[in-house]
């Protein structure tokens, strides 16, 4: 039986594989695997983006978690970020987001906090799905005073922003900004902040419905930004994904700076400053070759984890770093917050402009990036893990990584949130890898799928 919880949470369709009953359930478990070792009533902070499913996900697992005597502050359409602050700073039990991040619509996603702020390891994941599958044995149902109530908060969000303004103190007056809200979570704090910081913010894709949230905007659909960056002579761009923990950038030019650009420029900014802990950045085995060899020229020391900004977090916490992240613009400020943080992570940016008085294009010649192509394999969800179990594609992929051995390298791995496999290709010549890595990823959908 497939695991239910992926790389970041427990995501699927809402109100067919995510079910209100499953989110119950997930509240029930959840609030009783975090809070266990409580002899107080354990409290819960609970937070959505602003997809049409998450008012019947978060009411259903708010209701589990009071049904065995938990309360819950439910601070309504919020940052995912947001949530992992506020859970530390206001000392509650565990924090809960309601989002399934990038994803369409139809999709959802219920991912947990601990106390401090973290997300929880697979261990714990484990425990919750356990105590699911096997009908919630030992856990109580308390009646009477003994069930949990639920406190609604509208201030959650301004104490968000205040933390980020504390955070990095920046001067925006005379830049002009573009942000693509991806009609998600970021649609009111992150035009706030950059208003309040002194910018001039043009906002698009900042008025959500419930149904439009990631719909050809964000950080997965750049091209109207980069459009929108130019016409309006503006300094820079920034695209945020669904629930905000994620950012992009765009400099004055409409050329794309991704996450492993914005952690070059702000690294070693940090550097230069005496902020970068041990010299250090840690990234995953999908960042950009290009990434590595700017830190060996910068005297700037990389770790690699495997794809997820979780287990960036983990190396991060164990070698006591400070900056971490991913391509896909999932960068952790360890100081600042406890996972990836899209508005911090545009503070820092803009910092790094504004200090330096460089634009964003120049900043951003700190690393040569080399072309990559990533093609996605469409396979069973269950099979997804097993690829490197057929001899075929096996073999192929022996030899591609001999063809490419020294000149680039290639990189396949199952997505840990979707029915498929990527299949990754660096190299010199973008026609010849873009080739290659679609001939592979046809191979693997046909013999998997």
């Amino acid at each position: 039986m497939a695991r239910m919880f992926g790389t970041d949470g427990v995501r699927g369709i809402a109100n067919e594989e995510l079910t209100p009953l499953l989110a119950m359930q997930l509240g029930q478990a959840g609030a009783y695997v975090l809070t266990k070792e409580n002899e107080h009533k354990p409290t819960i902070m609970v937070g959505c983006d602003t997809r049409i499913s998450g008012d019947m996900l978060a009411n259903a697992l708010m209701a589990g978690a009071c049904s065995v005597g938990a309360n819950c502050v439910y601070v309504g359409v919020i940052p995912t970020p947001a949530v992992a602050y506020l859970t530390k700073k206001y000392k509650v039990d565990a924090g809960v987001v309601i989002s399934a991040s990038h994803n369409p619509v139809e999709f959802n996603g219920i991912k947990f906090f601990d106390g401090n702020g973290y997300k929880l390891p697979d261990a714990m994941e484990d425990e919750i799905e356990a105590l699911i599958r096997n009908n919630m044995p030992g856990i109580k149902f308390p009646i009477g005073p003994g069930v949990g109530k639920i406190k609604y908060r509208t201030d959650a969000r301004e104490e968000y922003i205040n933390h980020a303004m504390r955070a990095v103190n920046v001067d925006l007056t005379g830049l002009k900004i573009v942000v693509d809200c991806a009609e998600g979570a970021s649609f009111y704090t992150s035009v706030e902040c950059l208003k309040e910081l002194g910018g001039s913010v043009v906002a698009i894709h900042n008025n959500p419905d419930g149904t439009n949230i990631n719909a050809n905007c964000g950080s997965t659909h750049m091209e109207e930004l980069q459009a929108r960056v130019v016409y309006e002579k503006a300094n820079v761009g920034l695209a945020f994904d669904g629930d905000a923990d994620r950012l992009l950038a765009v400099d004055e030019n409409g050329n794309i700076v991704d996450g492993d650009q914005i952690m070059a420029i702000v690294g070693n900014y940090m550097k230069s400053k005496g902020t970068l802990k041990k010299d250090t950045i840690v990234a995953t085995v999908m960042s950009n070759l290009g990434f590595f060899l700017m830190a060996e020229k910068n005297a700037i020391h990389m770790e690699k984890t495997k794809v997820g900004d979780r287990y960036v977090l983990e190396r991060m916490k164990e070698i006591g770093a400070s900056l971490g992240g991913e391509q896909s613009g999932h960068i952790i400020f360890l100081d600042e917050n406890t996972t990836g943080d899209g508005l911090l992570s545009a503070l820092h940016l803009l910092q790094v402009m504004v200090d330096t008085g460089k634009p964003l294009s120049e900043l951003a010649k700190v690393m040569e990036v080399l072309p990559q192509a990533l093609v996605n394999a469409k396979v069973a969800n269950h099979k997804k893990e097993k690829y490197m179990e057929y001899p075929e594609i096996a073999a192929a992929i022996g030899k591609l990584e001999e063809k490419f051995a020294g000149e680039g390298r290639v990189l396949i791995r199952p997505s840990g949130t979707e029915p498929l496999v990527r299949v990754m290709i660096e190299g010199k010549d973008q026609r010849v890898i873009q080739e290659e890595a679609r001939k592979l990823a046809n191979l693997i959908q046909d013999i998997m799928f």
